[in-house]
């Protein structure tokens, strides 16, 4: 089978199998960014994400991945869902991606069956799957291969379905016409920047996990650093104020993955119910979720800051274009 009737067969059976984006690229070492990663590590902004650094050459030379690839396949699900968090007093906010399932088993699950549709077209190709399971940069190969841009904020942000969407690659030995790339359409926009609790965008296209609301309430282990205690506004588990400003964002459609419906209690949580919430009942509660990443030492911890500081809250949002 020729690469062109390829990619059309590909194509066709990642719309069948729930994919609203998808795009290819030409495998290669990443340059510029590659070296745009490294110059994050230097920094230290990864944080205590040490795997990050181990790493850093495989994430930027898919071949030490996957020896041969040619192609990397990149698709996008949406997964916005239209309800908004009412901030109780007494609750604390869920990231919009932790409503529903966990992401990561849905994503796999589609590219799993993807690369199985693309062996039973060409047995000789071999592949590999990732859905943010592996040493991959998503959002750089995802740009490349035209379904978005990385923003500001370094999120991937789509210009049919905004910043709300999951990624997932596909590594094939196979060649396949690349589609051409993304380019950047955040024009003079900072509002992702001005936002920000903590100011974690230091810059344009720069995010200093350590200072990233998403980071500390999910990644990281230990007590949050004094400056940040107070600055958590309101957000339990993760944090979408740079998404939520976008003005890419503001006409946002509702996904059809009825995984990603939320759950009871998920968009926002009582923290008195956190608080008093057990090891055994936490792993029932948060099974398939993406929450159970924190662990109930890190959403207690997260509810006791957040009871510390009730009214620690951030400014005024817009998402009026600018």
């Amino acid at each position: 089978m020729d690469g062109r009737e390829l990619k059309e067969r590909i194509t066709s059976k990642a719309r069948e199998l729930g994919c609203d984006l998808i795009g290819f690229a030409a495998a290669g070492r990443l340059r510029p960014e590659g070296e745009r990663l490294r110059g994050w590590l230097e920094r230290g902004y990864h944080g205590t994400m040490g795997w990050m650094h181990r790493s850093s050459e495989k994430r930027g030379d898919p071949s030490l991945v996957l020896p041969g690839v040619k192609t990397i396949v990149s698709v996008g699900i949406n997964y916005y869902t239209p309800f908004r968090h009412e901030e109780r007093t007494g609750t604390g906010k869920v990231s919009r991606y932790a409503w529903g399932d966990d992401y990561h088993g849905i994503v796999t699950g589609k590219l799993e069956a993807l690369l199985a549709h693309v062996r039973h077209l060409d047995p000789g190709v071999r592949g590999k799957v990732y859905a943010d399971t592996g040493p991959v940069m998503e959002k750089a190969w995802a740009q490349r291969a035209g379904i978005g841009w990385q923003g500001k904020h370094t999120n991937l942000i789509s210009m049919e379905f905004g910043s709300w969407i999951f990624l997932g690659e596909l590594l094939l030995t196979a060649a396949i016409e690349p589609d051409p790339a993304e380019t950047d359409h955040c024009g003079n926009c900072v509002l992702c920047i001005e936002a920000c609790p903590t100011g974690a965008i230091t810059e344009p296209y720069l995010l200093d996990a350590n200072l990233c609301l998403s980071y500390l309430t999910i990644e990281h282990r230990g007590p949050f650093p004094p400056e940040v205690e107070g600055k958590l506004d309101g957000w339990l588990y993760g944090c979408d104020v740079c998404q939520d400003v976008c003005p890419w964002n503001s006409d946002a459609r509702q996904t059809v993955e009825q995984a990603f419906t939320p759950r009871a209690g998920m968009v926002e949580r009582e923290l008195e119910d956190v608080l008093r919430m057990g090891e055994a009942e936490f792993s029932a509660e948060f099974r398939e979720s993406p929450v159970k990443r924190t662990k109930i030492t890190g959403l207690r911890r997260n509810a006791e800051a957040l009871t510390r500081n009730p009214n620690a809250r951030g400014a005024a949002r817009t998402t009026e274009k600018g």
